[in-house]
């Protein structure tokens, strides 16, 4: 608004909480149990009684009152007599931003529709890909336990984000001034804060490991002549411990400099950045770590001399196989900012990482477990031990039916006997 506008709304603001508190003061309580009458900042609620959604109109210091005079402010007052955290304010939100922000829900719902699938089969797939690889132990290597940790990472990101979306509000629910948060929300408040930091943590661990899997495949080609053993802590440090360097301190400047809501919006972009730019690194580093990988790959099948159509087919199956292991695709719109993205293009973006991201896990349990030829391989050996101990063991309760007396039960026949009958 102009600045005459903003010193007008902030006088009918004053005005309507000033109305508000007589208004709570001549009110009489509800008798038992309620919730009690308060000003949020934003709205005035009557008292209401407990395990009820309570509605109280839009309003009326808000500039385009008149065009949401039949819209309602919600909130649930809880069973033990508590204002729940959230409340909706949509129905009185700006005509003409109502049409934008119901096309933006539709859009984010289909978003998060397609992420929670694509997560929800990455974790059920990883889990069981966890399950094989640490089950046998002609698997048990270092490029093996850091593909188990890779994994890990995954479920980790996985659990996180669903987790997460269960204590963040609705679309349209908003959480009302922190100031004014009442000592029984603060749980709520905290537990939603505490969820966006383990989610960051496992989205950069995430990161790092696959960062680890790069310098891995780097060390292997290029610097051949080392110890993997002595080096795996220092994957270890890398993946787990990486991130913790940089989203401590998020958290810190967070908590001082922009303690608002879940955390779950980025207002002061520094701060956003200082986890940001160590993601952005890893991108960058593992890109041209696959660049370098494809090169040597490239030398490596032109010097068996192979048809140029035979070589260049190897070379794409190897290129597809690395792009979800190192986390490629990300690279694609990594240069676009929140703030450069707008209109189709942020939408592209968000569909492109989202749909790619909460599917990579499956992608990467599917291409280093389920078609491993390796693990396939003892999969197929422990099926025939199986197999074979089952036949054995049919064989060897036939040889004893074959060997009892048909005259004693569960005694072992002689031929004096068999002869006597």
């Amino acid at each position: 608004f102009p600045r005459s506008t903003s010193s007008e709304l902030y006088r009918q603001w004053v005005r309507y909480r000033a109305q508000c508190q007589d208004a709570l003061a001549a009110a009489e309580p509800s008798p038992g149990l309620a919730c009690n009458g308060t000003f949020d900042m934003y709205a005035c609620w009557p008292h209401s009684l407990p395990n009820t959604t309570a509605s109280t109109p839009c309003p009326w210091y808000l500039p385009w009152h008149q065009e949401v005079t039949m819209g309602y402010v919600l909130r649930l007052c809880e069973v033990d007599g508590h204002w729940g955290p959230w409340r909706d304010h949509s129905q009185c939100a700006a005509p003409e931003e109502e049409q934008v922000f119901q096309d933006q829900r539709l859009i984010l719902e289909r978003l998060q529709l397609v992420y929670t699938v694509g997560y929800a089969l990455s974790l059920a797939a990883l889990l069981l890909a966890l399950l094989i690889l640490g089950s046998f132990r002609k698997l048990r290597c270092t490029r093996n336990y850091i593909h188990m940790n890779l994994f890990i990472s995954f479920i980790f990101r996985a659990a996180a984000i669903l987790t997460r979306d269960k204590l963040l509000p609705p679309l349209g629910l908003h959480f009302g001034d922190p100031s004014q948060v009442l000592p029984h929300q603060l749980p709520s408040l905290a537990a939603c804060r505490v969820a966006q930091v383990v989610t960051q943590y496992c989205v950069s661990a995430n990161h790092t490991w696959l960062l680890g899997e790069g310098v891995y495949l780097y060390s292997l080609l290029v610097l051949m002549p080392f110890s993997e053993d002595s080096h795996f802590r220092c994957y270890l440090f890398l993946g787990w411990g990486g991130p913790a360097l940089f989203v401590i301190p998020w958290v810190i400047s967070r908590h001082l400099y922009e303690n608002t809501q879940c955390w779950e919006r980025n207002e002061i972009k520094a701060i956003w950045w200082i986890i940001r730019t160590p993601i952005l690194a890893t991108i960058l580093v593992n890109f041209l770590i696959f660049i370098r990988i494809l090169g040597i790959l490239l030398a490596k099948l032109k010097a068996h001399q192979m048809r140029c159509q035979d070589y260049r087919l190897r070379l794409a199956r190897s290129t597809l196989t690395l792009v979800p292991l190192l986390g490629i695709h990300e690279v694609v719109f990594a240069p676009v900012t929140e703030e450069q993205a707008e209109g189709a293009l942020r939408y592209t973006k968000l569909y492109f990482e989202i749909f790619l991201s909460s599917f990579q896990g499956l992608f990467v349990s599917i291409l280093y477990c389920f078609i491993n030829k390796e693990v396939q391989a003892e999969i197929r050996k422990q099926w025939q031990r199986c197999r074979l101990g089952q036949i054995l063991l049919d064989e060897q309760y036939l040889s004893q039916d074959r060997r009892r007396a048909p005259g004693g039960e569960g005694e072992v026949a002689s031929p004096a006997s068999e002869s006597s009958c």
